[in-house]
Order: C-alpha cells, then structure tokens, then sequence
C-alpha cells in the first residue's frame, strides 16, 4: 500500500491489518529511524538493568525509554548535559523516550503536594525538597537531549470515580497547555525533539474522547496514552484502548505507556498502539522467570535440574545457543551475577524478535492469524512447562 505520512513527516504508516486497527509503520527521530510497532526496553536510570549498550547494540535495540524524575534526582541534569546530554552520557546512539516522571511523583503519596502549577515533592533519595511545573519537566527532557519528549501529567488509580478522573484530566490538559510555550521556545534553539503530550482519561469514554479533542488544539509529533495498566481487568485495557484509537488522528503515532508481556503486545498492537514499554521483561528475568513460545517459566525451578537443553529451543539468541537450563539454573541458584545479564539479554531478544514477527505479519496481511498462533501457543502451555510452573502475569 502506498504509505501515508503524519503532518510534519515524523510518522509514516506503511501497511495496516485490513481486519482491524494493527498498522506498521516508520517514526522518524533526531537519532534515527523506528520501525513499528515497537516494544522499548525501560533504562530507568539510563541503563536497561543488567545490559552494556553493547548488549543493546548486539540485539538491535533501536528505541528506550529512560525517566526524567529519576534522571533529574541521580545523577542530575547538569552532569548529564556537560556530558553532552543522555546518549553521549549512556554512550547509546539509538531513539530515547524521557517520560515526565508524572507517574512516579505522583506514587509517592506521602511526600508530594499537587497544585494546579506543578508538584512539590521530597526525594525518595535523600529527603531532599524539589518542585516539578509542566515548563520544568520540558526543561528536564531538553537538558537530557532525548528524542521524545512527555508532559506532565496526573495519572488517577483504578478503580476511580469519573469525577477523581475527570479532575486528573482537568489538571493534565491544563499542564499540557503550560507546556506548549517551553517546547516552542526550546524548538526556537534548535531542538529537534519530539513532543508526545500525554492523554488521561481513566477508562471513560467521554473522558477520553474530551482528553484528545484537546489534544487537537495543541502542537504535537504524537500521543503518549496514559492511565492503561494500572489495576484494570485487561479486557477492559484493550476495549478502552480500541476506542481511543478510533477518536485519535490516524496518521500520527501512538505510544501506550507501561504495557509489555508477550500476551499484551500482541493486544496492545492489535487495538492499535504503535509503541509500547514495559519493565517486566527485565524485572522478570532478575527473578529467574524467562519467556518461551509456549509460556514462561522460573529457571530455578526444580525440573531445570539436570535438563541439559536449552531455555527455549527455538530461540536464536547466544544464550540458548551456549548455555543449559541446569547450568543457568545453578547460577541463578548461587546468585552469580552474570546470571541476570543471561536471563535479560534472553528475555528481550525474545520481546524484540516477536515484534518483528509482528511487524512482518502486518506487512503480509496476516496479523490475526498469526496473534491467533501466538496466544494459542501460549495458552497451551499456560499451566506448565517442561513440568515447571509458570508465573502469573503481573
């Protein structure tokens, strides 16, 4: 199909599910391009936990996403920006997503005050004062370099009323607003960064279809969707998220915050997201869990004693091409560090490999099908694996 490119050229979408909202398609940054739908891998203090950026490089990763607040607390901005901002710092050239750190200040319930200008908050660190404003975040981002930018944002609980949601809406359109001038006048100096202003709503249709009517008014390269993933059954996720899709600008990128096991981003895909991040790939895989066509497992669990084959058969990666589940298991079970750079660096060339299973699918005009495989597989060996139980999603 003839590709069809968002305003301004950022985002070209190349080919769609003709069954439903899937699409494939290229994001064009200040350090090169992606191809979607993507899954980024999350280096919370710039670093994805347990990798070099020669793993990353090893493994094609081509997009991450690293916080702001946590960036902004340790080591702070001003030693990142002599540095010559995140990449050079990280020494990592592909595209940096920088969330607002919106969703962590607001985690922290007992040390943060929110008005309608900002947040003032105590470090989790060391007890230190600090204070974030929708321009201040914008600051932060600018500083670090990244490609993407985020805005502040309230993100409401679930379950919540429609009026606790309504009221975080209220707040984050208004911090948007605020954010607008910063990001022109960092444009103004040369930024070429991204601006992915985040959209809330809870799961309430006329919440959300009045968060992106708002966004319609705003400049902006894309949109972050928020509030997804943060206790709602999963059936409700998807429905929320198919809607949202149906009311957003079709040409423009969509990026849904927080979502990333094997099931959902075939779902996420499915409803119409184009880029997705999530910690549970690596937090899992320091746990010992690893995934599998056929499910996910805990490599010190009693039946990788003595199993000479590797994690999963069918992966390419070095891991399962070197190294036994006995032999991984006995490191894991005598916490040898190298253990959870072996797990990691399995796990996300498993993530990497199906989004690109996906992408093809797309292209091919075979995405349901192949979802249907997948999830099928999965479904199969959801009770047990090679006789080892397999953790429940998160």
């Amino acid at each position: 199909m003839k590709s069809e490119t968002a305003a301004g050229g950022v985002f070209e979408v190349k080919s769609r599910d003709p069954k439903g909202r899937a699409r494939s398609g290229v994001l064009h940054t200040p350090h090169g391009d992606v191809e979607t739908p993507v899954f980024m891998p999350v280096a919370t203090l710039g670093s994805v936990k347990a990798l070099s950026q020669e793993d990353l490089s090893e493994l094609k990763v081509g997009a991450i996403l690293a916080n702001s607040y946590h960036l902004y607390l340790r080591p702070g901005c001003p030693e990142i920006a002599a540095a010559g901002g995140l990449h050079k710092f990280m020494g990592y050239d592909g595209m940096i997503l920088t969330d607002s750190g919106g969703f962590q200040v607001m985690s922290l319930a007992d040390l943060r005050e929110v008005d309608d200008h900002g947040v003032s908050f105590k470090s989790h660190v060391d007890g230190s004062s600090h204070r974030l404003t929708p321009e201040s975040v914008i600051g932060v981002q600018a500083g670090l370099g990244s490609d993407c930018w985020t805005t502040l944002d309230v993100c409401p609980a679930y379950p919540c009323t429609e009026a606790e949601a309504a009221e975080a809406l209220r707040r984050t359109m208004a911090w948007t607003d605020l954010s607008v001038p910063e990001v022109k006048r960092f444009r103004d100096q040369g930024s070429r960064s991204l601006l992915f202003p985040i959209l809330q709503g809870s799961v309430y249709p006329e919440l959300r279809e009045r968060a992106a009517e708002h966004l319609a008014s705003v400049p902006h390269d894309g949109v972050s969707l928020g509030g997804f993933s943060v206790g709602e059954p999963k059936e409700l996720t998807w429905s929320t998220l198919s809607a949202v899709s149906g009311i957003l600008p079709d040409a423009e990128p969509r990026y849904l915050m927080g979502v990333g096991t094997p099931e959902d981003v075939w779902e996420a895909a499915a409803a119409g997201a184009d880029m997705m991040d999530c910690v549970f790939p690596t937090r899992v895989a320091r746990n010992g869990q690893v995934f599998t066509r056929t499910g996910r497992y805990n490599i010190s669990n009693a039946p990788s004693r003595g199993n000479f084959s590797p994690i999963d058969p069918e992966c390419p990666c070095f891991v399962c091409r070197k190294y036994t589940r006995a032999y991984l298991r006995h490191l894991f079970s005598s916490r040898e560090l190298v253990v959870y750079r072996l797990l990691t660096y399995h796990n996300l060339s498993f993530m990497l490999r199906v989004m690109g299973e996906m992408r093809s699918a797309i292209r091919e005009g075979r995405f349901e099908a192949a979802k249907k495989e997948f999830l099928g597989r999965l479904a199969q060996g959801s009770q047990t694996h090679g006789g080892a139980s397999v953790l429940p999603s998160p």
